[in-house]
């Protein structure tokens, strides 16, 4: 199947409606196992688009670096997360809503709209805002997000590596991996683990179904 290419359409449309900021969200790191979910929120200059933006699932690493770099030059960012602690207590779903709500504060101003990457949005938005599924291989902006939270997690995570050396957070930013698997198995827990994922809950409690 081929890959989709982003475009500029959505907010097109809403510039033409009179709508001025408007800010793409995606979110990276629902699926590991440690480490926090990561939200960015990117309002693209219509005037200085970068070129050859993708969803972050579609570019090889060092392209996706590349383009991260390019976005932060041209475009308004905000970035939040949601930790381990706050992963557990809330679920995975409400704490990335929660590190998309930090990434929408952390703007420089306060949003016009919202193109959400998804068929959800969260709740408390401080402006109008659109899900739309398969956003980040469709809307430029969220295209851009998606790059921003995959690029500023996985430098995490290698940082986190650095920490907790054996789990090979560096290659498999945390997802369950035979090699991460394995280590859990032989190195233990960590507290960068998320410990109401199944895998980690088993290791922890193995007696409760």
């Amino acid at each position: 199947m081929p890959c989709l290419i982003p475009d500029f359409s959505y907010e097109s449309c809403l510039l033409q409606q009179g709508t001025g900021w408007i800010v793409g969200l995606d979110e990276a790191g629902r699926g590991p196992l440690a480490g926090p979910v990561t939200a960015a929120a990117v309002r693209l200059n219509p005037d200085d688009l970068p070129d050859g933006l993708l969803d972050s699932k579609a570019l090889p690493a060092a392209r996706r670096e590349a383009l991260a770099e390019q976005i932060m030059l041209c475009a308004a960012v905000g970035i939040g997360h949601a930790g381990p602690p706050e992963i557990d207590r809330l679920n995975i779903l409400q704490a990335s809503f929660l590190a998309m709500q930090r990434a929408i504060a952390a703007l420089p101003q306060v949003p016009d709209h919202l193109l959400i990457d998804g068929n959800r949005l969260p709740r408390d938005l401080p402006c109008p805002a659109q899900a739309v599924v398969k956003g980040d291989a469709k809307v430029l902006s969220i295209a851009a997000a998606s790059i921003i939270a995959k690029v500023t997690r996985d430098r995490i995570m290698r940082q986190l590596d650095q920490t907790y050396p054996g789990y090979g957070w560096a290659k498999n930013a945390g997802y369950p991996t035979k090699r991460h698997i394995n280590a859990i198995a032989d190195l233990g827990v960590t507290p960068e683990h998320r410990r109401s994922f199944a895998p980690i809950r088993k290791i922890l409690c193995p007696d409760v179904t």
